[in-house]
């Protein structure tokens, strides 16, 4: 396939910044902007996400998934034990 050239301006800032964020995601800039325009392509939109993993894990909750209650209220189960916390 053909290519061609882009050109554009940008401030240096911004760009130095950009090429970190991507670097950390395997990416250079002219791979983060082909991906950009094929996905408006795709997506016939310019909505979609790409971003760098968390380094740390988020820790499971050892089964009790969907099962922990957190009222609105969160001081309200403090009053059962306030005998013991004094």
């Amino acid at each position: 396939m053909p290519t061609t050239t882009i050109n554009i301006r940008t401030d240096s800032e911004v760009k130095a910044q950009a090429q970190n964020v991507l670097s950390k995601l395997g990416l250079d800039l002219t791979t983060a902007v082909n991906l950009f325009l094929r996905q408006v392509i795709c997506n016939q939109s310019v909505s979609f996400n790409i971003a760098v993993a968390q380094l740390k894990a988020i820790p499971k909750l050892g089964g009790w998934e969907g099962k922990i209650y957190v009222p609105d209220d969160f001081t309200s189960p403090l009053e059962d034990f306030k005998e013991y916390m004094e």
